[in-house]
């Protein structure tokens, strides 16, 4: 089955970090089809005009608006080559520019669920110290709507081929490897660190095995997901049924500090682990005073890729 990945663009320097991370990742993989997408503001067409023709919008468009839409094409044509000088074929690659009807993050958002696509891939201007007031607005509204679809988010340029996959024996845990078992057939390069945090502040609740039947089944279930081990065996048993190499594969566990977020970000930075990969809540779970350990991990993540997947 060939995978889509929808990979939103703004034109801006950081896209060049999108397609780095892609074809660091991706080079010479078939099965993966790239999506990109640019979606320009609207702002100035006059209200009732969001669901006209695109061709009517453009017409009403100010000259100011009409070039950046020019500019925009342009800058889309480059991107098939940037990328195929990294090893991603052309015809794994369409490009589309679009005027925003609802507004970016919505569309966005929208045309991943419409599309069936696996993931949503988008990058951000990096947090700094002030953290999330500076993540961009697009980025961050899509993290607060997009639950149907997992989110890639990539911030800044770094070398790695390496996942850092905590888990913790939760259903939403097992459901973000099972996303990346899937993305990763066929892929050679990678190394996966399933990492288990041992906090003063991490869960200690393992989800009872009935929870996973559904997407599972009870057998499978019962055989992998019980037992001491069990919160290392069921994904490395996901990963492995997907024929990803069991020696590229490592176990880690540690007790360092109070927050499972903070051990999660420092360590990955510190093993030069590029993406972390995690599951996280809906929005209708509880959460708890200090937020989802997703979110945490979100809003102190630099220079690194996070994947987040319900």
């Amino acid at each position: 089955m060939e995978k889509k990945i929808l990979a939103a663009v703004d034109g801006s320097p950081y896209t060049l970090n999108q397609i780095n991370y892609l074809g660091r990742l991706f080079a010479d993989v078939d099965d993966l089809k790239f999506d990109f997408i640019r979606i320009v503001s609207a702002d100035s067409l006059p209200p009732g005009t969001e669901w006209m023709d695109e061709l009517d919008k453009m017409s009403m468009l100010p000259p100011q608006a009409r070039k950046k839409l020019t500019r925009s094409h342009q800058f889309m044509k480059e991107i098939p080559r940037q990328l195929s000088r990294r090893g991603i074929k052309p015809e794994q690659i369409t490009t589309s520019v679009r005027l925003a009807r609802n507004g970016i993050a919505n569309d966005l958002v929208h045309e991943a669920r419409k599309g069936l696509y696996d993931a949503l891939f988008v990058g951000r201007r990096g947090i700094g110290k002030i953290g999330e007031l500076v993540m961009g607005s697009v980025s961050m509204s899509i993290l607060e709507k997009c639950f149907q679809v997992p989110v890639w988010v990539v911030d800044g340029d770094f070398n790695s081929r390496k996942f850092f996959v905590p888990v913790d024996g939760t259903l939403h845990c097992l459901r973000a490897v099972d996303h990346l078992a899937y993305i990763l057939q066929g892929n050679l390069s990678a190394e996966i660190t399933l990492f288990h945090s041992k906090a003063m502040l991490a869960n200690k609740n393992i989800d009872p095995l009935e929870v996973f039947f559904p997407q599972w089944g009870e057998e499978w279930s019962r055989e992998h997901l019980a037992g001491p081990e069990a919160i290392f065996h069921g994904p490395e048993q996901i990963l492995r049924e997907n024929g990803f190499p069991m020696e590229k594969i490592t176990r880690l566990e540690k007790k360092t500090g109070l927050d499972p977020a903070r051990d999660i970000v420092k360590l990955a930075i510190k093993m030069n682990e590029g993406t972390i990969v995690m599951g996280r809540r809906s929005p209708a779970d509880p959460k708890g005073i200090m937020r989802g350990v997703s979110d945490r991990v979100m809003s102190a993540a630099e220079h690194v890729a996070v994947w987040l997947v319900c």
